[in-house]
């Protein structure tokens, strides 16, 4: 505490001795830039999956000014900083040890407070602008997958996760007029007899005309159990419809369940809060519509980015009756996580086949991985993305948040899926191969097997390795219509459908196929 004491007595009393404005003028937005800086700087000395060095976001955030203000510079000088405006210098800070991020949060702050008052141009930036710059500087410094998102976004990534209070539809501006695209499932809006295709002209008697999308959006959101009117326009009908809705609280829909004679496909977009339970209602809903004769379940992961790693696991649980899902490690102790499956397969032991494709990623790797390691479903489609971190979600001063990589996770037999993703039992990716010729080679013995030995043994750093088992299956962007046909008619061939399960390998974990632990994340 004495050091940080001196550190900001020194930064203040160095400001004033260069003439720069006394910075109490601005000192409520002062303490709000510092409050910013210091839990940034710490959230990333915390728990980002690599240590770093502070000096070097700190440098790279407060370059970025020079964005919005090419006359603000900043140049060390050994181990001084100095703030120049105009080649004149308006502040010297003493520069802290490398990884002191309160220190650095301080720090920044002083020369954000000078720079501010000695230009004219950053003294009218709003403050939103003005974060969104220096953690844009920050971010450069760290993976491609940690990021910010400022107070409106980060508010709408929470209800994306979480959910919020709404009545349950789609929109779309369109010529002027708001046209609910669908309604969701379980929600007030389907429960009044919203459907698709309505028109939207008034909420609570106010006209939507000229408003914008997201106007619109926060118009109907608002607190659970509140009451919302719709004035609706339904097809060739000229006599306007009102239907009174209550709130209720609502999550993104990101499971959809459609059937296929005595097949159950089930489409994942996403992990939301609510994607497991979704599952589950709709997996029963399946058993009920096809009955005992029903063949097999395809899950259909293809274009899911991820989301939430405990809704990936509570997936993956439901399908499975024992065995490792996945493990996370990373430079912070509580990243060492471990998920078992506990018993239960809601599927009742019926043949599963999933498809990927190379947009699926993160939390949709983690189920196909896991099912296929554990010997559970054929896994059908391109080389997926290959994302293989966890991010953890912080939240910052302002609202908005920081997205931090923390963890990679490993399949149940221990190989990391980062930059290498989840190789598929049964390759699509050559369009000139259709789904009986794979069927024909898949009952004559003539289909690859997995590369599991190799793709064990690679190291997760071993990038010419990993392209060269990636190139194995190269990943294919779009649905495949063969995908899915070909999921049909192994999923009607029992025993073609144990063949390919033995393509896999079907890896078992043992000790020396646990990951190794960083050193650094030995408490």
């Amino acid at each position: 505490m004495i050091r940080l004491a001196s550190l900001i007595v020194f930064a203040l009393m160095t400001a004033a001795c260069t003439g720069t404005p006394n910075p109490s003028v601005a000192e409520e937005t002062d303490r709000k830039i510092r409050d910013m800086m210091v839990a940034g700087y710490s959230d990333i000395d915390s728990v980002y999956i690599d240590r770093k060095d502070m000096s070097d976001l700190a440098f790279a955030s407060l370059e970025q000014l020079s964005t919005l203000d090419p006359s603000v510079a900043l140049k060390r000088n050994g181990t001084q900083v100095l703030l120049l405006v105009d080649g004149e210098v308006k502040a010297i800070f003493e520069a802290p040890e490398a990884n002191a991020p309160t220190e650095w949060g301080v720090l920044s702050a002083g020369y954000i407070d000078v720079a501010v008052q000695s230009s004219n141009t950053l003294s009218e930036i709003e403050d939103e602008k003005l974060y969104e710059t220096l953690f844009q500087g920050i971010i450069t410094q760290l993976d491609p997958f940690s990021r910010y998102a400022g107070a409106q976004r980060a508010s709408e990534n929470r209800a994306s996760r979480e959910g919020f209070g709404g009545v349950g539809v789609r929109i779309a501006v369109e010529e002027e007029k708001v046209r609910v695209i669908s309604v969701m499932h379980y929600t007030p809006a389907e429960r009044a007899g919203v459907i698709a295709d309505d028109i939207i002209t008034y909420i609570d008697g106010v006209s939507v005309a000229g408003l914008t999308l997201d106007q619109i959006v926060q118009k109907l959101r608002g607190p659970v159990d509140s009451r919302v009117t719709l004035t609706l326009m339904r097809g060739e009908t000229t006599t306007p419809l009102t239907v009174a809705l209550k709130r209720d609280h609502v999550v993104p829909e990101t499971v959809v369940y459609e059937r296929a004679g005595d097949i159950a496909i089930i489409r994942v977009y996403g992990f939301n809060a609510d994607t497991a339970d979704t599952l589950e209602r709709e997996l029963v809903r399946a058993r009920a519509e096809i009955g005992p004769e029903v063949s097999g379940y395809v899950l259909d992961l293809r274009n899911n980015p991820g989301g939430l790693l405990d809704q990936a696991v509570e997936v993956a649980d439901l399908l499975l009756e024992e065995g490792r899902i996945v493990s996370t490690h990373g430079r912070h102790p509580d990243s060492h996580q471990y998920f078992e499956a506990t018993r239960g397969d809601e599927t009742y032991g019926k043949p599963i086949v999933v498809l990927i494709n190379g947009n699926s990623a993160s939390a949709s790797e983690i189920v196909a991985a896991a099912l296929q390691d554990t010997g559970r479903a054929v896994v059908i489609g391109s080389n997926s993305y290959g994302k293989g971190t966890v991010q953890t979600v912080l939240r910052l001063p302002n609202d908005g948040e920081l997205t931090l990589t923390w963890a990679r996770f490993h399949a149940p037999s221990g190989y990391t899926l980062n930059d290498l993703g989840v190789l598929p039992t049964i390759c699509t990716a050559d369009e000139t191969l259709d789904p009986a010729e794979l069927i024909a080679l898949l009952g004559s013995d003539k289909l690859p097997p997995l590369p599991t030995v190799w793709r064990n043994s690679v190291a997760p750093n071993d990038a010419a390795s990993l392209k060269a088992l990636r190139a194995t299956c190269p990943l294919q962007r779009g649905d495949q219509p063969a995908d899915l046909e070909l999921a049909i008619d192994l999923l009607h061939e029992p025993a073609l459908y144990r063949r390919a399960i033995q393509l896999t390998g079907t890896p078992t974990l043992t000790v020396s196929s646990e990951p190794l632990l960083p050193e650094a994340s030995q408490p």
